[in-house]
């Protein structure tokens, strides 16, 4: 997860980086200038604000709500976000007061474990997505349910599949927040000089490789020394051969990874290689090499998140301009859609089982958890997973707006597997990968190989 972080802060502007921890306990001054600067529209705050106030009933009771996040850095949106809710929610609910502390993400995962077993948890405690850390939390019964507390209003406002990560043995625990998904980008300038189409499905997508060689371009640029990379690639073509249910059912038993699908994926990504797909010097390339090469014009398609943005679409980027993302491509005959994305993941917050007020922490965490989809997606802090109505998006970009567009269309989301699967498996995975696309296993033993792995708790 560390690397994952440090790879986007070198790819983007978008994520705040983590660095130093900081606690505060006081409500921000209003009008924070930070906040204005970002483009954060008053519509989109005062939207939120009247939903909250029609759903909260009025109670003059006092009520001092904890919660503990990991958003430190002055320029992090999310912290703006947190910071600025603590005086719009007194402002609306003038009983209730909250009370918020930051502190930076490992310090936060070791203070955040003392405090639930010594009994001295937050109320609402930000949690990171993923089998290797939530569930843990949830089987000891540290964490509430709000099936019965959340409204039907608010769900009905957040996208398709969006709540599947915040279910857990079919019961919710939390809301969605802001998420970031993989798209396929291709340089339009490079596809048109080559006569190739931007692929839509797998045959389309080696004719696009055949094209683009024969015109002098490198169709596809790998940083596989960083080997997440190439991860990602594999990850989306299971989308596509198996489809994400059946890979939700295999990280729950993996022995069902040794099947004809998942082996297909691994022969499917030997295939591109064997095309000469990607750049002759793919395993030495590190991820901020192939992210600087793509921006540069060295490549005409990389497979990333949107948090690459920025960087592509730099004014002084060869690449501003001329770039577009969509789908991965679908591939015939097999099971998966181009509806299936990787991504779609969400950390959020959840509250504690033994919350004093557990009604009004829902009624603050269905507040805030809109208002970081929204008004963070407003100022490029990810893609939302609520429905964005009404969000001015003058200051995104066209990739953010295409991305967002992606998203609205996904039914189903799998995260990136290095956090689905143990710390220890995930590093397992990334180096099979590494050898299917050095050609120095088969597909047949790649699959047998994660028949073996652990199963995830996550699923």
């Amino acid at each position: 997860m560390k690397k994952k972080l440090l790879s986007i802060m070198l790819g983007s502007a978008m994520i705040a980086s983590l660095l130093s921890g900081c606690a505060t306990a006081v409500a921000p001054q209003a009008g924070n200038d930070a906040a204005a600067e970002t483009g954060e529209a008053a519509e989109a705050e005062d939207n939120a604000g009247e939903a909250a106030a029609e759903t909260a009933e009025s109670s003059d009771e006092p009520v001092t709500l904890t919660i503990w996040h990991q958003s430190v850095v002055d320029t992090d949106p999310v912290k703006i976000i947190i910071e600025d809710s603590v005086e719009e929610y007194h402002e609306l609910h003038p009983n209730v007061t909250i009370v918020q502390e930051g502190i930076e993400g490992e310090q936060y995962k070791t203070k955040i474990k003392t405090a639930f077993a010594a009994g001295e948890a937050p109320d609402i405690s930000y949690m990171f997505s993923g089998g290797s850390f939530v569930k843990p939390y949830i089987d000891a019964g540290y964490l509430l349910p709000i099936d019965d507390l959340v409204q039907q209003e608010t769900l009905d406002q957040v996208l398709p599949g969006m709540l599947s990560g915040c279910t857990f043995d079919g019961k919710l625990y939390s809301l969605p927040t802001i998420t970031f998904l993989a798209n396929l980008y291709c340089n339009t300038e490079m596809f048109d000089a080559a006569g190739a189409k931007i692929p839509t499905n797998w045959d389309e997508l080696l004719d696009a490789v055949e094209k683009l060689k024969a015109a002098g371009y490198t169709p596809i640029l790998m940083g596989e020394k960083d080997r997440w990379p190439g991860m990602y690639w594999y990850d989306i073509i299971s989308a596509r051969t198996a489809g994400n249910a059946a890979i939700e059912a295999a990280f729950g038993d993996t022995s069902k990874f040794n099947a004809p699908e998942f082996a297909a994926a691994a022969e499917k990504l030997q295939e591109l290689v064997q095309a000469g797909a990607f750049n002759d010097n793919m395993m030495s390339m590190s991820y901020t090499e192939m992210l600087e090469g793509f921006a540069a014009g060295q490549g005409a398609m990389i497979y990333q998140a949107n948090w690459i943005h920025p960087a592509i679409m730099d004014e002084a980027a060869a690449s501003s301009g001329k770039v577009k993302c969509v789908a991965f491509p679908v591939i015939d005959g097999m099971a998966g859609s181009v509806t299936e994305f990787s991504g779609g993941t969400s950390d959020g917050y959840y509250i504690n089982a033994n919350c004093e007020h557990p009604k009004e922490a829902v009624e603050y965490l269905e507040y805030l958890s809109k208002k970081i989809g929204t008004v963070g997606y407003q100022m490029g802090a990810g893609l939302p997973c609520w429905k964005a109505d009404g969000v001015d998006t003058s200051t995104l970009t066209s990739l953010d707006v295409e991305s967002a567009a992606l998203m609205e269309t996904g039914t189903s989301y799998i995260g990136w597997w290095d956090n689905v699967l143990s710390a220890e498996d995930s590093e397992t995975y990334k180096d099979l990968v590494a050898q299917v696309m050095a050609m120095k296993i088969t597909p047949e033993e790649f699959a047998e190989a994660m028949s073996k792995l652990s199963p995830s708790e996550f699923y």
